[in-house]
């Protein structure tokens, strides 16, 4: 009897681990979402921090990175290419936020420590991933006749 159905190809450790951390990613850009829409709303901060109390600069940031953050959680939680490109987007603006303007958004010192972070472990999942596709074709050359 034939099978019907095509056959499911095991994923590496690699790959495991890869999902996992781009889950972990994605909680967190879902957490960081939710910390500038209840900035903006007013539920944080004890209101300070309400759209309509807030300077240009942070209205802008805000409501951008409030947006953004729930969106790349999307894409790294499915796994879509875009969700890392969505990711990058809003971290380069948390980072230039407290890095290049702190006099404006003030100083924080970790949020730019943890996107790096993760910025490294995502190139070394990277270069991993590499490194398994350059074994793998020299194993198909080598069973070649």
């Amino acid at each position: 009897m034939e099978h019907d159905s095509s056959p499911v190809l095991k994923r590496s450790l690699t790959e495991i681990l890869f999902v996992g951390f781009l889950r972990l990613v994605a909680i967190s850009c879902f957490w960081f979402g939710l910390q500038y829409w209840a900035m903006l709303t007013g539920y944080s901060l004890g209101g300070r921090g309400r759209f309509d109390m807030l300077n240009l600069p942070w209205r802008v940031a805000g409501s951008g990175l409030a947006v953004l953050f729930p969106v790349a959680a999307l894409g790294l939680w499915v796994g879509a290419s875009w969700g890392a490109v969505i990711w990058v987007i809003g971290a380069g603006a948390q980072v230039a936020m407290y890095r290049i303007w702190p006099d404006i958004f003030g100083h924080n010192t970790i949020v730019p420590v943890m996107h790096g972070l993760v910025a490294a472990i995502y190139a070394l999942f990277r270069l991993a991933f590499w490194f398994d596709n350059r074994q793998n074709e020299d194993r198909v050359r080598s069973d070649l006749p």
